[in-house]
Formats: C-alpha cells, sequence, structure tokens
C-alpha cells in the first residue's frame, strides 16, 4: 500500500505544534499564542489531503489546547499541577478559548477540506474533457473529409489533417488559429481553386457572408487538381461553425453524361451553368 505523506503532515504538524507548546509551558512558564498556528495546520492539512486530514488536525488541536490551557500557571515543582482538580479545572474564559479555538478549526478543517476536493473533482474532470478532446482529434485526423470549427469569432478552433492537406495548410498556420477569412484567401494564394482569378474575391466574399449567417446549403467545391468537395456549414450552439469538406469527386465525375463530357468540362473550366440551371461544382 502506497504511504501517503500528505494526509500524515497536517496532524503531524499539529502535534508537533502541541508539543512545542507544552514545553515552553513548562520550561519558560509562558504559553505562546498557539491559536492561530493551530488554525494554519488544520487549514494546511486540507489542503494537501482534504477533509478527513483537516478534522483529524482539528481534533488535536483542541485536545491540545485544552491541554496547554490545564497547565497554565502551573509551575515545575508544584505538585497541584498533576491533581486532576487542577488539571480539569478549566476557568470560564478557558473554556471560551477552547470553545473558541474548536469552532474556528473545525470551520476551516470543512471550508478546506471542500474546496480541495472541488478542485480535486474540477481537475480530474478537466483531464477527462482534455483526453476525450485528444482522442476526438486523433480520430478526426484520420478521416478523409476536411472539418473546421470556428469559434464565435470565425477563428479556427480547430482545423484536421485532411483541410491541411487539401488547401496546402501548414501545421504553424493551421495551429495559429487563422479566422475563416485567412483560410478562404490562403487557398486563392496557393491556386488551390480551380474558376478564374476574377471571380475568386467575389466567390470568397460570399462564401464569407454565407458562413457567417449559417447558411447550410451545401455547394460543391472545384480543386485545381481535380478533386470535387461538398462544402457545408453547421452553425453550433455557442455561436461557431462547424466546416466541413466532404470528397465527391467520384460521385460528381460519374453522374456525367459520357455525351456531354466536353461540355461539362469547359463548364467546371469556365465557371458556367449546366441545362438543367444548377451551380456548376465550383461554386
Amino acid at each position: 500500500m502506497q504511504f501517503d505523506w500528505r494526509a500524515l503532515f497536517g496532524p503531524a504538524l499539529t502535534a508537533a505544534t502541541a508539543l512545542t507548546a507544552l514545553a515552553a509551558e513548562r520550561l519558560l512558564f509562558v504559553v505562546p499564542k498557539a491559536a492561530p498556528i493551530f488554525v494554519c495546520t488544520v487549514a494546511l492539512a486540507g489542503s494537501l489531503s482534504g477533509l478527513r486530514s483537516s478534522l483529524a488536525s482539528a481534533a488535536l488541536a483542541v485536545v491540545s489546547c485544552a491541554l496547554i490551557l490545564s497547565f497554565r500557571g502551573a509551575h515545575p515543582g508544584d505538585s497541584s499541577a498533576h491533581s486532576l482538580g487542577h488539571f480539569f479545572g478549566y476557568s470560564t474564559a478557558d473554556l471560551t478559548r477552547i470553545s473558541i479555538l474548536a469552532i474556528a478549526v473545525i470551520c476551516t478543517a470543512v471550508l478546506t477540506g471542500l474546496l480541495r476536493k472541488r478542485l480535486v473533482d474540477t481537475l480530474a474532470w478537466e483531464r477527462r474533457h482534455h483526453v476525450t478532446a485528444e482522442r476526438l482529434s486523433a480520430a478526426l485526423d484520420q478521416v478523409d473529409i476536411a472539418i473546421v470549427l470556428l469559434d464565435c469569432d470565425t477563428r479556427a478552433e480547430f482545423i484536421n489533417r485532411a483541410f491541411r492537406d487539401y488547401f496546402a495548410l501548414s501545421d504553424e498556420k493551421a495551429d495559429s488559429k487563422p479566422p475563416f477569412i485567412a483560410l478562404m484567401y490562403h487557398g486563392r494564394d496557393t491556386g488551390a481553386y480551380e474558376m478564374p482569378e476574377e471571380e475568386l474575391s467575389a466567390f470568397i466574399a460570399e462564401r464569407t457572408e454565407k458562413m457567417r449567417t449559417g447558411d447550410s446549403a451545401p455547394i460543391n467545391i472545384n480543386l485545381r487538381d481535380g478533386q470535387v468537395l461538398r462544402f457545408s456549414c453547421t452553425a453550433l450552439p455557442d455561436g461557431g461553425r462547424m466546416l466541413s469538406y466532404t470528397p465527391v469527386t467520384e460521385l460528381v465525375r460519374r453522374t456525367d453524361d459520357p455525351a456531354c463530357a466536353d461540355y461539362y468540362r469547359s463548364m467546371r473550366k469556365n465557371g458556367l451553368r449546366n441545362p438543367a440551371g444548377h451551380l456548376r461544382a465550383a461554386e
């Protein structure tokens, strides 16, 4: 069984304080004011080990105070110091001191013990959620769907590995929590989008506005390397956004009419609309 020095430190320090005070009473005929020290040792016991240790220290402090007061006024060689009548003969003032100390140390023990328990529980909760967040982050890095989590100020709190790969985003820039508009301009500057350069500014402005309003209508985005991503924006309860980019390259290509292959290729290149009135994949 592992030795827990924290649980014993508070009571041991209280006992040492009491012995020191008793020795001073017997040898120096003066008892130092030990009550503040007792309160401090009880608080220390509660902060180190919790409620049990602090209550044990509080009990020792009260008993020690009673012993110290029982010897008050007695001198070495005075036989009355060892009589039962003198040992238990507390005055009203002595009983008041013992009662005040008992209330003080018990309240200190309860408060520090409960505060420590709350702190320990909070740290354990944060540790569990931190582990869960790390596992979730690691799991999202394994999927081929690009995911970006934005806070209420549209800054990226999380960018998974797929997004970084699709848009050639460095880890340093991704971990710097860039705003959404910066991610869009990064895609423009690296030539990630398959669309005419003169349309990019309008495309970025439209995407940014729809993201801010929480528009969840999915659109297809063509990349320069031939991949097609289906972009979707989900509004989160805290005001943030979850952006997902699902690869649908095969789905889009297979639904094209082979007889109109040249037409669809030119449409994807020039940003036109198809005969059915649907937006091109790059919109």
